[in-house]
């Protein structure tokens, strides 16, 4: 299930974290890659523990709390610090897939249910630079507005193709669902976006009552906490 999350931060909030970001200092992104990203990744990325990594980080955890369509289709139990990375100059990320364990920085390991790119730059700002994932119904390529985040299985294969012009900065990061099986959530996403439909046409009709029962016994039976 790849679910686009819309207008995460705002036009103000973007512009305000690329103001930090971009008096940041940026390093080779390979630090933080596996012995696979190692080989394919080219690119630059603010270093753990980056005061303004977690200036911008707080921003997004801020937004990402409060917004229904995030927590409707991620389930979140625990979420990973927000991390930043750029590209420019014909910098790419070859094919790869996400590690299936990280460490929380209070030294917990949670399980790499989805991963997460929230888009700082506008498409029109950049050439090439597209995120391309593979999934059960073929390859999807993704280059959305900034403020905008794509959310995807991290069992996915994926890469970003090389940027030929301009700068692409976003913010990457992974969690763990409470709802670990990814047919799973689709459908508790499917269910709850129809029920949200449903109640807003008509909020006493008695199969609102019904199926928002049907969607909480049904995470009740699925979550893992």
């Amino acid at each position: 299930m790849l679910v686009e999350i819309p207008e995460v931060l705002t036009a103000a909030q973007v512009a305000e974290a690329r103001k930090v970001l971009d008096a940041a200092e940026w390093v080779d992104g390979r630090i933080s890659a596996g012995h696979q990203g190692a080989h394919v990744k080219d690119n630059v990325q603010l270093p753990p523990g980056s005061p303004a990594a977690r200036q911008v980080g707080e921003m997004i955890n801020n937004a990402l709390r409060a917004h229904k369509v995030f927590m409707s289709a991620a389930l979140p139990l625990h979420v990973l610090p927000p991390m930043f990375n750029s590209y420019e100059g014909g910098q790419t990320f070859g094919t790869h897939i996400d590690g299936a364990i990280r460490i929380l920085p209070n030294g917990q390991r949670i399980r790499t249910d989805l991963s997460c790119t929230l888009f700082l730059s506008a498409p029109e700002d950049y050439d090439g630079g597209e995120l391309t994932i593979e999934d059960t119904y073929g390859t999807k390529t993704v280059k959305l507005p900034a403020g905008h985040l794509i959310l995807y299985p991290s069992t996915s294969l994926h890469q970003v193709t090389p940027v030929t012009r301009g700068r692409r900065v976003c913010s990457f990061f992974w969690l763990q669902s409470m709802v670990r099986d990814n047919g799973h959530r689709a459908m508790l996403y499917d269910m709850d976006v129809a029920i949200q439909r449903l109640g807003a046409e008509n909020p006493i009709h008695p199969s609102v009552i019904s199926l928002t029962g049907l969607y909480h016994n049904l995470l009740r039976h699925w979550a893992e906490l």
